[in-house]
């Protein structure tokens, strides 16, 4: 492989890393990642069925953690 071929393939990355970057960190300038409510009201718009469902994991959970057979799924 010749040393151009290897040049242009380092500028192409550093190229789409830089675009990466400034878009990462116009996303954080903007506030795309803040949330502050998500978990706060996340209980509010879950059914009875999955509050249940989550209980019951719990439970198993601590059932195995006192045999030692604990898996996460």
């Amino acid at each position: 492989m010749s040393s151009w071929v290897i040049a242009m393939m380092l500028g192409v990355s550093v190229f789409l890393g830089s675009i990466a970057l400034v878009a990462l960190m116009w996303a954080i300038k903007k506030g795309q990642f803040d949330d502050k409510e998500k978990f706060l009201n996340a209980a509010l718009y879950d059914d009875e069925n999955e509050l249940n469902d989550a209980i019951k994991l719990e439970k198993k959970k601590k059932e195995a953690l006192k045999k030692k057979e604990y898996r996460p799924e």
